[in-house]
C-alpha cells in the first residue's frame, strides 16, 4: 500500500475505514488551490487533503515522540512547510518536506518561504 499510514484529516460523519488516526494541527493555512476544492457551505469534519502549512503550538503535556509522528505524516502528506511552536523553551522548529529541519530562538523571524512568499513573523511577537 503506497501513501501516508495516517490520515491527515477526515470527517467524522464519514470515518476513514482503516481507523488511522487524525492529524490535525493548531493551525491549517491553505493556498487557494485547496480552497477552491472546499465545498461552498461549512462541512463537517474536516477536508481530506494535507495543508501547504501546518503550525503546531505544543502544550507542557505534549510528547516529543508523539510530535515528530504528527510532523512525519504532515509532510507525508504533502504539507510543504511544518512550524512546531514551543512557547515553554521559546522556540520553533521548522521542518520542511527534503528533511532539512531549523530551529529558531525567540529573536528569530518565522518566515513562510516558497510557501506563504514574503510572510515574516518575529518569533518574540508570538510567542
Amino acid at each position: 500500500m503506497s501513501g501516508p499510514t495516517t490520515s491527515v484529516a477526515s470527517s467524522p460523519a464519514t470515518p476513514d475505514s482503516s481507523s488511522r488516526p487524525i492529524r490535525i494541527p493548531s493551525v491549517a493555512p491553505t493556498s487557494h488551490s485547496h480552497r477552491a476544492r472546499l465545498p461552498q457551505r461549512d462541512p463537517l469534519g474536516f477536508p481530506a487533503f494535507a495543508p501547504d502549512l501546518a503550525i503546531e503550538v505544543l502544550s507542557p503535556g505534549d510528547r516529543a515522540g508523539e510530535t515528530l509522528a504528527k510532523v512525519a505524516d504532515w509532510l507525508s502528506a504533502g504539507t510543504r512547510l511544518v512550524w512546531v511552536i514551543d512557547p515553554d523553551r521559546r522556540l520553533a522548529r521548522i521542518y520542511r518536506p527534503d528533511g532539512t529541519e531549523s530551529v529558531l530562538g525567540e529573536i528569530d523571524v518565522l518566515e513562510g518561504e516558497d510557501v506563504i512568499p514574503g510572510f515574516a513573523c518575529p518569533l518574540d511577537s508570538i510567542l
